[in-house]
């Protein structure tokens, strides 16, 4: 190994063992600071998606890695609203050898139509529909039985639920997980209040109309979810942001279940891992690469 690649291994590794209580990989990922080989005749690409969803074709963009395939695919959906993209976790995935896939949500970023947060739920379920269609999986090179959801925040909330019925994933993620259903039981001043920062770049929505729709989400709880979750490989991780207690009974309420698939791991670092990207994504991947 050349010496910028030990020194960077070297940085990287103390900031990942500094930045969790529970314990982070005891090796770094090359995926995190290595371009894989070059391959000519099937290179590393990108590919825009217009994915169909109830009348509408929202946004995607696909990272597609190198080699003939076909590839494990990671789905990453975005939080609220989604300014924290997490596309440098999607182009890590896609050095380890998994495709990545983002999309915005109906009214979100640019796609069509107006924002609702029950709508992101069908969302999901069009996309994974999408990319699970054999046309669009041979062009992509998607295996379709090697599919990963990973959520951040509201969109924690969103893959818990999807993961809850569909029951053709290889695993689950989640990180600084939102449980937008529990929410819904809040006072609409209170609702309204957290909503006030939190709706730029979204279609069609106030303060008022976005507390409105939350006050519907109570059968979307992560307590109603746990049921359908106990087969999954999970790997939930929490941030101190006050969420850590919500997720964490979360994997409990898998495993009274009989769940014995989850795996809990914790950083000290805000709610978007601002300060522990490179930790964020030696956590995945080496939980990817474990995946059976």
């Amino acid at each position: 190994m050349s010496r910028i690649r030990l020194a960077l291994a070297a940085v990287a590794a103390t900031l990942i063992a500094t930045s969790a209580l529970a314990a982070p990989p005891a090796d770094l990922p090359a995926a995190i600071f290595t371009d894989p080989p070059a391959d000519a005749a099937h290179p590393a690409r990108m590919e825009v998606l217009h994915i169909p969803s109830h009348g509408v074709e929202i946004n995607g963009v696909a990272y597609l890695a190198a080699g003939p395939g076909p590839h494990p695919t990671v789905v990453l959906f975005h939080g609220l609203p989604g300014n924290e993209k997490n596309l440098d976790l999607a182009q890590a995935i896609r050095r380890a050898g998994w495709h990545a896939v983002t999309f915005n949500y109906r009214g979100a970023w640019g796609s069509p139509g107006v924002f609702r947060f029950r709508q992101n739920l069908e969302d999901a379920d069009a996309t994974l529909a999408y990319i699970r269609t054999p046309a669009v999986a041979a062009k992509l090179g998607i295996d379709t039985g090697r599919l990963v959801i990973l959520g951040h925040s509201m969109g924690g909330w969103v893959v818990i639920n999807t993961a809850a019925h569909d029951h053709g994933l290889a695993g689950l993620v989640t990180y600084s997980a939102a449980d937008m259903g529990d929410r819904a039981g809040a006072s609409h001043a209170a609702l309204a209040a957290a909503m006030a920062n939190n709706k730029e770049a979204l279609a069609g929505v106030t303060a008022d109309s976005m507390a409105d729709d939350i006050a519907t989400l109570g059968d979307t709880s992560f307590a109603k979810a746990a049921p359908g979750l106990k087969n999954i490989p999970y790997l939930d991780l929490t941030s101190d942001d006050g969420l850590a207690a919500s997720d964490e009974a979360l994997a409990a309420a898998i495993r009274a279940e009989g769940g014995t698939k989850v795996s809990l791991g914790h950083a000290a670092t805000d709610h978007g891992w601002s300060s522990h990207r490179i930790d964020l994504e030696a956590r995945v991947i080496t939980w990817l690469q474990a995946l059976k």
